[in-house]
């Protein structure tokens, strides 16, 4: 880039979504993240760049729903939240995006999931997006997707062989991917999983990994707390 242009809307896309991961996964401070994304959002309109301006749409949705899980989720604007993947996933359909519509449908099941409650209106979102996502999007979507399928079939369905074999795929793709902080996040989601699958003692090794694993990605203390909770409850059931 020369000495003195601006930044292009896709390079204000990249470095607000790593700031976001920075601030979900260590820091908590999302305003960087927030001014980076906007400006993205400015800079694609501008541009009439219509697949970035929806990419930083979805990761304004995302960005509010990390905000949310890290405070109380009985204060969170789902509904702000919500309008935000819609408006991506609309200028994604009519674009041809499937690779971000899967990362939009997926946030829109998150809504519903995790700040609704609501996982009948969550999974055919899930769905979709998972449909797309095994054909156009990268390790890390489908990883996102595979994981909260399987959190329906251990949790919700009672099937949890089936929600296993997603979990555990899930997982794969994270390694692949290489993200230290997803990574982390991953094996602890795995060992409850399986926890939850009556298979302790490898729950237990995956817990055990996940608060090392957290600790030397650097996360957040609540991020840590919530791998040593779950580490500590397991030891307790098991005592």
């Amino acid at each position: 880039m020369p000495m003195g242009s601006e930044p292009t809307a896709g390079a204000l896309l990249a470095a607000g979504n790593e700031a976001m991961l920075e601030a979900a996964f260590r820091t908590g401070d999302y305003f960087p993240a927030r001014q980076l994304l906007t400006a993205a959002r400015e800079r694609a309109q501008h541009s009439r760049d219509r697949v970035t301006e929806a990419a930083a749409l979805t990761g304004l949705g995302m960005l509010a729903h990390f905000a949310a899980i890290g405070e109380d989720l009985s204060r969170a604007d789902w509904a702000a939240e919500e309008r935000l993947f819609q408006q991506a996933l609309a200028i994604q359909r009519e674009a041809d995006d499937p690779a971000g519509a899967a990362e939009s449908l997926f946030g829109l099941g998150l809504v519903h999931q995790v700040l609704r409650g609501d996982w009948a209106t969550a999974m055919p979102f899930y769905a979709e997006a998972l449909e797309l996502a095994e054909r156009y999007a990268d390790e890390m979507v489908r990883s996102e997707v595979h994981r909260h399928v399987g959190f329906f079939h251990v949790y919700v369905a009672g099937d949890p062989e089936r929600g296993l074999r997603h979990l555990r795929l899930s997982q794969v793709l994270r390694e692949r991917y290489g993200d230290p902080r997803r990574i982390a996040t991953g094996t602890l989601a795995l060992g409850e999983a399986e926890l939850a699958g009556g298979n302790r003692a490898e729950a237990m090794r995956l817990l055990h990994e996940a608060v090392h694993q957290a600790r030397a990605a650097g996360l957040s203390e609540q991020r840590i707390g919530w791998a040593e909770r779950a580490r500590h409850d397991a030891e307790v059931r098991a005592s």
